[in-house]
């Protein structure tokens, strides 16, 4: 492909590939990381919102995604940018992105908080409601551990990050 067919849709294609490091079943689109492509001639741009600012994964999701990239013929450079606004937020997450989620054993993140600001999440295996939270704090920043007593498997959960208006 030369660089005057390289567009933002290309980019948008391969960046399908560039998984989340510690979730192989979700790409960084699936989680609406990516929040602009530029192209300009042999140049790509890519912005991301990451899930947290201090992710220790935000290298490894920066080379991977360089790398991607330049596997398209026409690509000299490739700059990554990390944003800090507008902060990302779990209903950025797309239908393909909770279910591979669910897949890899991690309940997606709900819709919605309830007024008093708690909220809830299903079993991924089995899907029960039965469910209690056994720590907030998971093995990231953005995930906490949860306890099915329906099925008696320990689970992980995407926190609900919302946008405070």
């Amino acid at each position: 492909m030369s660089t005057a067919l390289l567009t933002t849709e290309d980019i948008y294609q391969i960046l399908e590939n560039v998984k989340d490091p510690e979730i192989d079943t979700v790409s960084i689109l699936d989680l609406g990381m990516v929040e602009n492509v530029t192209v300009s001639g042999p140049e790509v741009s890519v912005k991301i919102l990451p899930t947290f600012l201090g992710c220790p994964a935000l290298s490894i999701i920066q080379k991977n995604v360089e790398t991607t990239i330049k596997q398209l013929s026409g690509v000299e450079a490739v700059s990554v940018e990390f944003l800090r606004f507008p902060s990302w937020t779990s209903d950025r997450i797309s239908e393909k992105g909770k279910a591979g989620l669910k897949a890899f054993g991690i309940s997606p993140p709900p819709r919605q908080m309830k007024e008093d600001g708690s909220w809830h999440v299903d079993c991924p295996y089995c899907e029960s409601t039965y469910v209690t939270m056994e720590n907030i704090f998971g093995p990231t920043a953005c995930r906490s551990i949860l306890y099915c007593k329906s099925c008696k498997n320990p689970f992980e959960a995407m926190k609900p990050m919302i946008k405070f208006i």
